[in-house]
């Protein structure tokens, strides 16, 4: 890989030339830079100055609140066109859109929004550290917890050991998984859900699950980029404007763990789902859409980075996930769209990052903004789940059963693609049982 950038240290700050510094030595410590540091060094790398400040969610008397009022939420009402080639020609079939189509519209989210995944990603040797007998929702189960340790022999000083916990009914064979993005650390921060909790329900049904700590793949940070997978691969050093964000890392670490489900009787990987809420929601999206593998997605609360429309103006805006808080999920790349370029500018949208999912089952959740929700805009999802819906339609499946935005508690399931609005905040609680109504559908009939 190329580097177009070096970094000097200047007294308590950070200097950054233009020369490219000499390749990394295997011996070579990381480079320790705050998130701020990161950030600005990316902004020198694009040419910019300033960008433009993210919507403020806290205080409605600051210059740049939240927008929540409809009539000023869609300032770029025309979208990317999902079923166009780029040299204007419609997708008419089938064919066009797997050969010609979508592989544009993966080179653009490589390009500008996720980031690209390199070539020489090291492999993952999968062990089982713990195991033991469990009741889950009066259930008996099998409860391992994985350790999948990251091959770093190219550079030592940078390990990455992938963190699962599995839970299979005892004595299953070839039963459906849920795959969940959660990070060990983020237990006891919230006050625990109504039982039954997911987890039962997914029990009670037969299932297998397994939850996917992302801290153990890639720190959800910009002072953690030159450590966990892309630190690794980068040999401890910055990323370049098209390297891969903590969004596509957490979803190769979901690659890496279906490919151990592959081996394991008791699931069937051929039945796997991958969910996750808010930015895990996010990163079961962009899972989707890159790894054909996963059966069904479960896609929570996601907003702008996932589901959201990046063109509206509502909650959280391309800008706040532009900052030096957010940046990191995304290719540096991104950044540029929050100044000098605007969101119009940006050659994609969510509503295309859905179209890559098709034309397997996706269903997209949101909660009530009166309840929380307001910052992810569950309309703008359901407006981007529309727009994406003529893909279904086209590989001769299922999209939507309205464009009408439904009222909240209404179910929109009964094609491959599926929208529901709850009543409560930023969780996917509520939306478990129709969900698994609906993945049930699916899974059923392929047994």
């Amino acid at each position: 890989m190329v580097r177009t950038a070096s970094w000097l240290a200047a007294g308590m700050g950070m200097a950054w030339l233009a020369a490219a510094p000499p390749p990394a030595a295997a011996d070579e410590p990381p480079v320790e830079l705050t998130a701020e540091q990161d950030h600005q060094r990316m902004m020198k790398q694009l040419g910019i100055t300033e960008i433009r400040p993210g919507a403020n969610g806290r205080d409605p008397a600051a210059p740049n609140a939240a927008n929540y009022d409809e009539s000023k939420g869609n300032p770029y009402p025309d979208l990317p066109p999902v079923l166009t080639l780029a040299n204007g020609k419609p997708v008419k079939d089938a064919r066009t859109w797997w050969k010609k189509r979508r592989p544009e519209l993966v080179e653009l989210f490589d390009r500008e929004v996720y980031g690209r995944i390199p070539a020489d990603v090291p492999g993952v040797a999968w062990e089982v550290t713990e195991s033991r007998e469990e009741i889950v929702g009066g259930k008996p189960v099998l409860f391992r917890k994985l350790v999948g340790r990251v091959d770093n022999a190219a550079y030592p000083l940078i390990q990455v050991n992938i963190e699962v916990e599995l839970t299979t009914p005892r004595a299953a064979r070839g039963v459906p998984v849920v795959v969940e993005f959660f990070p060990f650390e983020f237990r006891g921060r919230f006050p625990p859900p109504p039982p039954p909790t997911w987890q039962e329900q997914v029990a009670a049904r037969g299932w297998a699950y397994a939850i996917l700590s992302t801290s153990t793949i890639q720190a959800d940070n910009g002072a953690g980029l030159t450590r966990g997978i892309i630190g690794l691969v980068n040999k401890g050093r910055p990323r370049e404007p098209d390297d891969w964000g903590a969004l596509r890392a957490w979803a190769w670490g979901a690659s890496r763990l279906l490919d151990f489900l592959e081996t394991t009787p008791e699931v069937d990987a051929q039945r796997a789902v991958i969910e996750g809420v808010s930015r895990f929601g996010k990163a079961s999206l962009v899972t989707m859409a890159y790894e054909p593998r996963f059966a069904i997605g479960f896609v929570g609360s996601s907003g702008m980075g996932g589901a959201a429309l990046h063109r509206r103006r509502i909650g959280e805006l391309l800008e706040n996930v532009a900052g030096s808080g957010e940046y990191h999920w995304m290719a540096g790349n991104y950044i540029k769209y929050a100044g000098p370029l605007t969101p119009r500018d940006l050659p994609v949208d969510s509503h295309e990052l859905i179209a890559l999912a098709a034309p397997r089952p996706l269903f997209i959740g949101a909660g009530n903004p009166a309840q929380g929700d307001a910052w992810v805009d569950p309309r703008g999802m359901f407006m981007a789940t529309v727009a994406a819906a003529p893909v279904w339609e086209l590989l001769g499946k299922k999209g939507l059963d309205t464009a009408e935005f439904p009222p909240i508690e209404t179910s929109l399931t009964t094609g491959e693609l599926a929208y529901r609005q709850h009543a409560g905040g930023h969780t996917s609680g509520p939306n478990w049982p129709t969900f698994l109504e609906f993945a049930a559908r699916y899974f059923e009939s392929r047994q």
